[in-house]
């Protein structure tokens, strides 16, 4: 059997796949990033989260495309703690989760991905590899378009009182924060990301309201106009888009992928099955 993982900041799609039949589990656990977690604390969510869904099963392959996998130096911090938990690996693959994102969207065709979950991130895809890629610098620095970007500007608006009135009612009976709260949460408790995405949900719910449609548009705009439009590739590329706020704000991302004069390609909310299909059949 092979495991098959797709990590995020917020949460892990696992798949646990027999190629030689039709099962699969899906299963779910927090998600990691290497930047922020070390060998030993993954492999602790790992044995608590991971392992008592899987029983006696026994895998011999793991493919894992995860956040923050950018190279050799931080992806055998995954790997070590996948091989702590399950010793019996005999191969262990660790890809960004952009080239998962491509894989999945394309297979083997070329195009333009991005992703819109609590991060973003976009590429260029030439149905084997990545080609091109931006300089993504986080959550602080940019991540524009994101769920934490939506989230963190929707928090910064409520508390500098420019939300509408009905709306700055609404989510103050929604989530009664205060500003020791916030500020604990954004600059010492460990995935801020992870906190502000968690806002998603209300602009979600009043995705009508004209400040919410203006907010993400441009948001999405934003990251369309500041990265995706600077590939040399996006007058001739599809580009298509991966993760739950593409997927949730679908209407409003086609609407700035069109302000903006690209071509619109797939939605994908979660690619961990396009995966399993690209890895079975390859």
């Amino acid at each position: 059997m092979f495991l098959l993982a797709d990590s995020g900041s917020t949460k892990t799609d696992w798949r646990l796949v027999d190629p030689d039949t039709d099962y699969s589990l899906a299963i779910q656990t927090d998600g990691f990033n290497p930047y922020y977690q070390d060998a030993p604390q993954i492999a602790t969510t790992l044995q608590t989260q991971l392992l008592p869904h899987m029983k006696l099963a026994v895998v011999t392959t793991v493919f894992y495309y995860g956040t923050g996998c950018t190279g050799p130096s931080v992806n055998y911090i995954i790997a070590e703690a996948l091989q702590a938990v399950l010793p019996g690996l005999q191969l262990v693959e660790v890809n960004s989760d952009m080239l998962g994102a491509a894989r999945a969207a394309m297979g083997q065709q070329s195009g333009i991905v991005c992703i819109l979950g609590t991060g973003a991130n976009a590429c260029c895809y030439d149905g084997t590899s990545i080609v091109r890629g931006i300089q993504s610098l986080g959550f602080w620095l940019g991540d524009e378009g994101s769920g934490g970007y939506l989230g963190k500007t929707l928090v910064r608006d409520f508390f500098q009182e420019r939300l509408p009135a009905e709306l700055r009612e609404a989510f103050q009976d929604q989530y009664a924060l205060d500003r020791a709260t916030l500020l604990e949460n954004a600059y010492q408790k460990p995935f801020p990301n992870r906190y502000f995405a968690s806002f998603t949900p209300f602009l979600s719910t009043h995705a009508a309201h004209p400040y919410v449609t203006e907010l993400v548009t441009d948001a999405f705009a934003l990251f369309l106009t500041t990265y995706v439009r600077r590939f040399p590739e996006a007058d001739q590329w599809p580009v298509h888009f991966v993760g739950s706020i593409a997927y949730y704000f679908s209407d409003l991302l086609q609407q700035a992928v069109k302000q903006t004069g690209l071509t619109m390609g797939h939605i994908i909310k979660a690619p961990a099955d396009e995966l399993v299909d690209f890895h079975k059949n390859g």
